[in-house]
């Protein structure tokens, strides 16, 4: 509940209300649907997250899908994922989000770079992929299946881990002068890299914590904000 207790204080401090829906582990699919359903239907919601990971026995697509387009602030729905592989605009998953947050402040230039992302779930992998691919790098995704994995990322202008494995990557995987995004956050907040051995040959390079996460709920909020003023007739998309 970290998570949803920072999010939460991040909402009051930026004068956002916050309601926090909590449901029995015995909750089964069709009861968050019909839940979810609800707060979609309500003219005084503007935004919906669902906090995840949810149960084993929870069909987490359906509930993505009973969130209404307008109210996706997370960019966790079908929709919000066409709007990003066609790089349109839209409500971005906001870890991706993010992350191409980040690499705009710093000036990181993407077109033509090869950028390797390590990590293919549905609302942090793939989108984030989505998104670079979007700004013309070039792609490469890897994940579990991936045969010498260390060899691809040595390859790569920009690294960006989000498989969930503590220190999975070494000073020695990274290219000298590359960019780095550590969006990983493991037990004994580590990342998915061993900081002290990567900033060696980083060019940047993100801290766990400290790096990655405060960009997300800054997205969050901000795409909070203007799913309420798109809902109040205030602004365009």
């Amino acid at each position: 509940m970290t998570y949803v207790r920072m999010k939460r204080a991040r909402c009051a401090k930026a004068g956002i209300e916050s309601r926090l829906v909590s449901l029995p582990a015995t909750t089964t699919t069709a009861e968050l649907v019909e839940t979810i359903q609800s707060l979609s239907q309500d003219a005084g919601v503007h935004g919906i997250l669902l906090q995840h990971p949810v149960g084993p026995h929870i069909d987490e697509r359906a509930a993505f899908e009973a969130i209404a387009s307008e109210k996706d602030v997370d960019g966790v729905t079908m929709s919000s994922f066409g709007a990003m592989s066609f790089g349109l605009p839209g409500f971005a998953s906001c870890t991706p989000g993010g992350i191409m947050r980040l690499l705009d402040e710093y000036g990181v230039e993407l077109a033509g770079q090869h950028a390797v992302v390590v990590g293919r779930s549905a609302i942090l992998g793939k989108p984030v992929g989505m998104l670079l691919l979007a700004r013309d790098a070039t792609v490469t995704y890897c994940h579990s299946r991936t045969t010498d994995l260390a060899a691809i990322v040595q390859e790569a202008d920009v690294v960006v881990a989000a498989v969930g494995r503590p220190r999975l990557l070494r000073g020695e995987d990274i290219k000298p002068g590359a960019v780095v995004i550590d969006a990983g956050y493991n037990p004994g907040n580590v990342g998915d890299v061993d900081f002290d051995t990567a900033r060696t040959r980083a060019r940047l390079i993100t801290p766990v914590p400290g790096g990655v996460g405060p960009m997300t709920i800054a997205v969050l909020l901000a795409q909070t904000v203007d799913a309420a003023s798109i809902q109040l007739g205030l602004a365009g998309r």
